[in-house]
């Protein structure tokens, strides 16, 4: 088979089953091989902003990385933007991006860019296909690092000759890297300041905004008095009966000083320590008050779930809720 089939075998193989695509030329390989492969549902897009998109929202929503079909330098910059949005949110997407053919690169075409530059600007890995015997690997080693927590964006670059290529092998689906377990040492510290009397807020972000981050979020909230917020950007949050009011931070510099000003300690939960959207004048850039301590119980790549549930679990709060 040649190198395109092999790729998205590869990609169906390890769990990839929607590619957004808005390809040209040097991508044709992969549009044929779109009908061949079964299991994957491809889903054409009038612009690599809308590609790009498409797999921002549908990562975020289903927790699993889709693919997006790119037209080599250009093409993946014209979709750049969402993919900015995409990391931030840590939303698993792979990239395929086309380009010229390995030996005509050396001409110049018009086409011709620096692909792996643009690419490392909005991607959390990048690698160029450099023979087709490395096809199926690179392309379960994309999957591997989009799906790796807390999620983040893989490009490959795949020239033309490697896609029309016969003699590639599908890859070998490869282990994921889930969360890292919150160490036991760092909830002491935690509980303290929840148990201090001291007014207190849980910033939510990651998984800490899902049903089930919510439900741990909310026995501690009434075990402790601990107020609940989210950043004024986030990712994904569940909403609906039986799930606690969040507040967002308010994303006016003056609404957001004014939020936190109360709190003397802010427990960091998948989020970061609050800063203003943009600089201005004489105000600060961190949101809360010079006196506010910041205590980190789970970063993103942490597993946030657990470190909440066991947290609640310290204020002897009652039954887990189903997860």
């Amino acid at each position: 088979m040649n190198g395109a089939e092999a790729m998205l075998r590869t990609l169906v193989a390890s769990g990839v089953d929607s590619c957004f695509a808005n390809p040209g030329t040097s991508e044709m390989q992969f549009v044929a091989a779109l009908d061949r492969v079964p299991g994957m549902r491809a889903v054409l897009c009038l612009s690599e902003i809308v590609a790009t998109g498409c797999a921002d929202g549908y990562g975020r929503m289903t927790e699993r990385p889709a693919a997006t079909l790119l037209h080599c330098g250009p093409g993946f910059a014209n979709g750049i933007a969402n993919l900015h949005n995409a990391r931030r949110a840590h939303t698993p997407i792979v990239n395929l991006v086309g380009d010229h053919a390995t030996w005509h690169r050396q001409h110049n075409p018009p086409l011709a860019s620096d692909i792996e530059g643009l690419a490392r600007a909005a991607s959390d890995w990048v690698r160029r296909i450099e023979s087709i015997e490395q096809v199926g690997g690179d392309a379960a080693a994309a999957v591997q690092a989009a799906r790796a927590a807390p999620g983040g964006i893989a490009t490959l670059i795949a020239p033309a000759d490697m896609a029309w290529t016969e003699g590639a092998q599908p890859g070998t689906p490869l282990a994921v890297q889930g969360p890292r377990r919150v160490p036991d040492e760092r909830l002491p510290e935690i509980i303290a300041v929840l148990r201090s009397g001291e007014p207190a807020l849980l910033l939510l972000s990651g998984a800490g905004l899902s049903k089930r981050g919510l439900a741990a979020a909310e026995r501690i909230h009434r075990a402790s008095g601990a107020e609940l917020m989210c950043p004024a950007q986030v990712a994904r949050a569940a909403r609906g009966r039986g799930l606690p009011r969040v507040d967002r931070i308010p994303f006016p510099i003056d609404g957001g000083l004014k939020a936190l000003s109360r709190f003397r300690h802010i427990v960091l939960c998948a989020a970061n320590p609050p800063a203003a959207f943009f600089a201005y004048p004489n105000k600060p850039s961190l949101l809360a008050p010079p006196d506010c301590r910041m205590h980190v119980l789970a970063t993103p790549e942490e597993d946030t779930l657990d470190a909440l549930e066991r947290l609640a679990d310290a204020f002897g709060t009652g039954a887990r809720a189903a997860h």
